[in-house]
């Protein structure tokens, strides 16, 4: 039976880092109706977990693997902006037809559908945010002040954001899963026992590292298995999409991992899977040197060494 180390409320899953934030009720009543100036399409980033990924794809009638190598960068995890240029030299987001909007409006991720707002798991409850003391859409699009104001909760129902707030909460389980083999290779194994201080060294440095190095370092086997999974169906429910993806993940790490035999193979391993982890943290909108470090703790505090 594996044994978890992990427990999912300690951590904060956070759409972006933010300095500083005005916390949101679903009754705080704001100018969320949009004016469709398409400033918000412009210099984002735009985080995709594996199901945003497929939904983009099914709407734009091309495969995830098509849409990933066509429209992402990093393996998949976050949008390509390399349109037209604003005002402020800003390119627009990939999907952005000038004149029209979002192309893929239907499969638009979380992260735009949220917009403005930001949204945090903190002890198994979603909280609403946006940064800043000064409402975001006031910036540049001040015309919203003249159209009807919206709650949040009326906002969110409009957004149709509900099964991609799914999505996201569900991958950050999958997520502390990966991570949980990461640890059962350094902790259940010979390893942590022999002295090694190599793997929370390397799990730490993954934890800062650019994505671009991160998705390097993982290489393309992984990248693929972890952004476009090649299951039996294109599940629309994300709950099930995910456990489904959870399952072939753990299938490819018994196939890959099962018969490991040296030290040396252990900490290459239990590398490998960290990166993974960190890599979906980063595409859920999480901050991966706050949540490396949480996992370093927790290691140390069941014998291993740095």
């Amino acid at each position: 039976m594996r044994r978890c180390y992990l427990s999912i409320s300690p951590i904060d899953q956070k759409l972006s880092k933010i300095m500083q934030t005005t916390a949101l009720s679903n009754e705080s009543i704001l100018p969320l109706t949009c004016s469709r100036s398409g400033s918000c399409c412009f210099g984002k980033a735009v985080m995709l977990n594996p199901w945003e990924l497929l939904r983009f794809s099914v709407e734009k009638k091309i495969t995830p693997r098509e849409f990933r190598d066509l429209y992402t960068e990093f393996g998949g995890t976050r949008l390509i902006f390399d349109g037209k240029s604003d005002k402020k030299g800003q390119k627009a987001c990939s999907q952005y037809i000038d004149n029209f909007g979002c192309s893929v409006h239907q499969g638009r991720p979380l992260a735009c559908r949220l917009y403005p707002l930001g949204r945090k798991i903190q002890f198994d409850k979603a909280h609403y945010i946006y940064e800043g003391s000064i409402f975001p859409c006031l910036t540049d699009c001040a015309e919203v002040l003249e159209l009807p104001k919206l709650s949040v909760g009326e906002y969110l129902k409009g957004q149709e954001a509900d099964l991609f707030e799914k999505a996201q909460d569900e991958y950050l389980i999958v997520m502390q899963n990966i991570a949980d083999i990461a640890f059962e290779l350094l902790l259940d194994s010979d390893l942590a026992a022999s002295g090694d201080t190599k793997t929370l060294a390397a799990w730490r440095e993954m934890g800062t590292e650019l994505p671009e190095v991160l998705s390097e370092r993982i290489g393309n086997e992984w990248i693929d298995y972890l952004m476009i999974p090649e299951l039996t169906d294109e599940d629309q429910n994300p709950i099930t999409f995910a456990n489904k993806h959870n399952d072939f993940l753990l299938l490819k790490v018994q196939e890959k991992f099962g018969s490991l035999q040296s030290l040396q193979e252990l900490h290459e391993a239990s590398v490998l899977i960290m990166g993974v982890a960190l890599h979906l943290a980063r595409s859920l909108g999480a901050d991966s040197k706050e949540i490396s470090d949480h996992f370093i703790e927790t290691a140390k505090s069941h014998g291993a060494n740095e």
